[in-house]
């Protein structure tokens, strides 16, 4: 089973996708797939469709999705598997003898999506994250920047794209989504630490606009404009900021992002210099956090 939710809901079984069209079903498809090999509490589902206001019929309305999801997983199993081409002759298919209660099995108070041992991009992704945040530990700047940037790629929209959210699976985007930022801030750190400020220009600005208060991607435009010798635009970028907090969340911007600030108003740009001279003062960057009803079930 291959399951992608960092985007457009897409589980595949068998090479078919059984992710349903119907608003509830892929509900709980998403629940389900996210927590894969994992058990999934009844009163989570019932949580995550109905926000704690459960119709009289829930018991045999859960069990309907369950049973439609059970009917596509059933029909992918039975469509011919794709053989690789070195595969022996007489290879066995690894949906042999699979019922779709396999698959979506009914264990002692929830339900369990049994992933087969196939791919997951949120697994992946912390995989990656996890291996470049080690990486910028290690001072190994430039594997850090290419892990975390094929973790980045495996997003392709934001998670659980054409999802109808309940209160579990909103509190589960947000999460993924501060993951993602977190490894985002850190392969933009790494590249400022490579020296490809004048590379992540446009991007800063992209991200800037569209996470009008986030200080640390604000911090690390600033440094980049800074080291690109445009240490007026790096200044503006810090007024447009301050107005932006004032404005929306009456604060002002941290002891942390003043005092980068203050080092890039007293320092001369960042450009290579005729002569040897004193070095720019430090230019901190603020850290990122980092991601690490009784129903019976049919």
């Amino acid at each position: 089973m291959q399951i992608d939710v960092l985007g457009t809901l897409d589980v595949r079984e068998n090479g078919v996708s059984i992710a349903p069209t119907a608003p509830k079903p892929r509900q709980v498809l998403a629940l389900l797939a996210l927590h894969a090999d994992r058990v999934v509490p009844v009163a989570a589902l019932v949580d995550e469709l109905w926000s704690g206001r459960p119709p009289r019929s829930v018991r045999t309305t859960l069990q309907t999705y369950v049973l439609q999801l059970r009917e596509l997983i059933t029909l992918a199993l039975h469509q011919p598997a794709a053989v690789p081409a070195d595969a022996p002759a007489d290879a066995p298919s690894s949906c042999a003898g699979r019922s779709a209660k396999d698959v979506l099995a009914t264990v002692p108070g929830g339900y369990l999506l049994v992933s087969g041992g196939g791919g997951s991009d949120v697994r992946e992704f912390e995989r990656l994250a996890g291996l470049g945040y080690r990486a910028m530990d290690a001072g190994d700047h430039k594997d850090a920047s290419r892990l975390l940037r094929e973790a980045l790629l495996l997003w392709t929209g934001p998670a659980f794209a054409g999802v109808p959210a309940g209160a579990r699976l909103e509190t589960e985007a947000r999460r993924l989504e501060e993951s993602r930022l977190c490894a985002l801030d850190q392969r933009i750190e790494a590249d400022l630490r490579l020296g490809r400020h004048r590379e992540l220009l446009a991007e800063l600005t992209v991200l800037t606009s569209r996470y009008a208060t986030h200080e640390n991607l604000h911090a690390q435009f600033m440094l980049a404009l800074h080291r690109s010798g445009r240490r007026g635009e790096a200044l503006d970028v810090y007024h447009r900021l301050r107005a932006t907090l004032v404005r929306d969340l009456g604060l002002e911007p941290s002891p942390r992002l003043r005092r980068l600030q203050q080092s890039i108003l007293v320092a001369a740009p960042e450009t290579p210099p005729p002569a040897p001279r004193q070095a720019v003062p430090a230019v901190p960057v603020l850290p990122a956090a980092r991601a690490r009803v009784g129903v019976r079930p049919v």
